[in-house]
Protein backbone atom coordinates (compact mmCIF):
# COMPACT_ATOMS: atom_id res chain seq x y z
CA UNK A 1 0.00 0.00 0.00
CA UNK A 2 2.77 2.47 0.91
CA UNK A 3 4.77 1.75 -2.25
CA UNK A 4 1.67 2.05 -4.41
CA UNK A 5 0.83 5.37 -2.79
CA UNK A 6 4.35 6.63 -3.48
CA UNK A 7 4.11 5.45 -7.08
CA UNK A 8 0.82 7.29 -7.59
CA UNK A 9 2.28 10.37 -5.88
CA UNK A 10 5.20 10.37 -8.32
CA UNK A 11 2.89 9.91 -11.31
CA UNK A 12 0.45 12.58 -10.09
CA UNK A 13 3.14 15.15 -9.36
CA UNK A 14 4.76 14.37 -12.72
CA UNK A 15 1.48 15.42 -14.32
CA UNK A 16 1.55 18.69 -12.39
CA UNK A 17 5.19 19.23 -13.32
CA UNK A 18 4.61 18.63 -17.03
CA UNK A 19 1.53 20.82 -16.95
CA UNK A 20 3.57 23.48 -15.18
CA UNK A 21 6.17 23.45 -17.95
CA UNK A 22 3.45 24.27 -20.45
CA UNK A 23 1.88 26.83 -18.17
CA UNK A 24 5.22 28.62 -18.10
CA UNK A 25 4.48 32.29 -17.72
CA UNK A 26 0.77 31.62 -18.25
CA UNK A 27 -0.58 33.03 -15.01
CA UNK A 28 1.57 36.19 -14.92
CA UNK A 29 1.43 36.56 -18.71
CA UNK A 30 -0.04 39.63 -20.36
CA UNK A 31 -2.62 37.42 -22.09
CA UNK A 32 -3.96 35.92 -18.85
CA UNK A 33 -3.72 39.21 -16.93
CA UNK A 34 -5.84 40.93 -19.60
CA UNK A 35 -8.68 38.41 -19.37
CA UNK A 36 -11.90 39.19 -17.57
CA UNK A 37 -11.89 36.61 -14.76
CA UNK A 38 -14.67 35.38 -12.52
CA UNK A 39 -15.16 37.30 -9.28
CA UNK A 40 -14.70 34.00 -7.42
CA UNK A 41 -11.24 33.39 -8.90
CA UNK A 42 -9.03 32.48 -5.94
CA UNK A 43 -5.65 34.13 -5.34
CA UNK A 44 -2.73 32.48 -7.10
CA UNK A 45 -1.29 30.73 -4.04
CA UNK A 46 -4.54 28.77 -3.60
CA UNK A 47 -3.92 26.89 -6.85
CA UNK A 48 -0.63 25.41 -5.64
CA UNK A 49 -2.04 24.48 -2.24
CA UNK A 50 -5.16 22.99 -3.79
CA UNK A 51 -3.30 20.89 -6.36
CA UNK A 52 -0.83 19.62 -3.78
CA UNK A 53 -3.67 18.51 -1.51
CA UNK A 54 -5.63 17.03 -4.41
CA UNK A 55 -2.73 14.98 -5.73
CA UNK A 56 -1.88 13.60 -2.28
CA UNK A 57 -5.49 12.60 -1.65
CA UNK A 58 -5.85 11.17 -5.16
CA UNK A 59 -2.66 9.09 -4.79
CA UNK A 60 -3.99 7.56 -1.57
CA UNK A 61 -7.38 7.02 -3.23
CA UNK A 62 -5.74 5.24 -6.17
CA UNK A 63 -3.64 3.03 -3.90
CA UNK A 64 -6.80 1.94 -2.05
CA UNK A 65 -8.68 1.49 -5.32
CA UNK A 66 -5.93 -0.64 -6.81
CA UNK A 67 -6.17 -2.99 -3.83
CA UNK A 68 -9.96 -3.21 -3.85
CA UNK A 69 -11.27 -3.15 -7.42
CA UNK A 70 -11.62 -6.27 -9.51
CA UNK A 71 -10.77 -4.81 -12.92
CA UNK A 72 -7.36 -3.24 -12.45
CA UNK A 73 -7.06 -2.74 -16.23
CA UNK A 74 -10.15 -0.53 -16.25
CA UNK A 75 -8.95 1.40 -13.21
CA UNK A 76 -5.54 2.05 -14.78
CA UNK A 77 -7.13 2.95 -18.13
CA UNK A 78 -9.36 5.52 -16.43
CA UNK A 79 -6.41 6.80 -14.39
CA UNK A 80 -4.31 7.14 -17.57
CA UNK A 81 -7.02 9.08 -19.40
CA UNK A 82 -7.40 11.31 -16.34
CA UNK A 83 -3.62 11.88 -16.32
CA UNK A 84 -3.57 12.89 -19.99
CA UNK A 85 -6.53 15.25 -19.61
CA UNK A 86 -4.98 16.80 -16.50
CA UNK A 87 -1.68 17.45 -18.31
CA UNK A 88 -3.40 18.55 -21.52
CA UNK A 89 -5.42 21.39 -20.06
CA UNK A 90 -2.40 23.59 -19.24
CA UNK A 91 -0.90 23.81 -22.73
CA UNK A 92 -4.33 24.08 -24.35
CA UNK A 93 -5.38 26.95 -22.10
CA UNK A 94 -2.19 28.82 -21.20
CA UNK A 95 0.14 28.06 -24.12
CA UNK A 96 -2.27 27.82 -27.06
CA UNK A 97 -4.88 30.19 -25.55
CA UNK A 98 -7.64 27.85 -26.70
CA UNK A 99 -10.16 28.67 -23.99
CA UNK A 100 -13.06 26.76 -25.62
CA UNK A 101 -10.97 23.63 -26.16
CA UNK A 102 -9.70 24.02 -22.61
CA UNK A 103 -13.30 24.00 -21.43
CA UNK A 104 -13.95 20.74 -23.30
CA UNK A 105 -10.83 19.21 -21.74
CA UNK A 106 -11.66 20.30 -18.21
CA UNK A 107 -15.31 19.23 -18.56
CA UNK A 108 -14.13 15.82 -19.73
CA UNK A 109 -11.74 15.59 -16.79
CA UNK A 110 -14.47 16.61 -14.35
CA UNK A 111 -16.84 13.95 -15.68
CA UNK A 112 -14.09 11.34 -15.51
CA UNK A 113 -13.27 12.15 -11.89
CA UNK A 114 -16.99 11.88 -11.09
CA UNK A 115 -16.94 8.47 -12.78
CA UNK A 116 -14.19 7.41 -10.36
CA UNK A 117 -16.29 8.54 -7.42
CA UNK A 118 -19.48 6.75 -8.45
CA UNK A 119 -18.00 3.68 -10.17
CA UNK A 120 -15.79 2.73 -7.23
CA UNK A 121 -17.98 3.93 -4.35
CA UNK A 122 -19.20 0.39 -3.62
CA UNK A 123 -15.61 -0.87 -3.44
CA UNK A 124 -14.12 2.01 -1.46
CA UNK A 125 -17.06 3.28 0.60
CA UNK A 126 -15.92 6.18 2.82
CA UNK A 127 -12.42 6.12 1.33
CA UNK A 128 -14.12 7.69 -1.70
CA UNK A 129 -14.04 10.96 0.24
CA UNK A 130 -10.40 11.17 -0.83
CA UNK A 131 -11.44 11.99 -4.39
CA UNK A 132 -13.87 14.74 -3.40
CA UNK A 133 -11.24 17.52 -3.23
CA UNK A 134 -10.34 16.73 -6.86
CA UNK A 135 -13.95 16.78 -8.01
CA UNK A 136 -14.82 19.95 -6.08
CA UNK A 137 -11.73 21.76 -7.38
CA UNK A 138 -12.51 20.70 -10.94
CA UNK A 139 -16.04 22.04 -10.62
CA UNK A 140 -14.59 25.38 -9.51
CA UNK A 141 -11.91 25.34 -12.22
CA UNK A 142 -14.50 24.46 -14.86
CA UNK A 143 -16.61 27.42 -13.77
CA UNK A 144 -13.55 29.69 -14.01
CA UNK A 145 -12.73 28.41 -17.51
CA UNK A 146 -16.37 28.85 -18.57
CA UNK A 147 -16.47 32.40 -17.20
CA UNK A 148 -13.35 33.33 -19.18
CA UNK A 149 -14.84 31.83 -22.34
CA UNK A 150 -18.17 33.61 -21.84
CA UNK A 151 -16.69 37.01 -20.94
CA UNK A 152 -13.71 37.45 -23.26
Amino acid sequence: MVLRTILFLVINFAALGIGGIFTGKGVPSEWYASLSKAPWTPPGWVFGAAWTTIMICFAIYMAFAYEKVKSKKTLIALFSIQWVLNVLWNPVFFYLHQVAVGLVVICSLTVLVAVFLFRYWSDLKLKSILILPYLIWLLIATSLNWYILANN
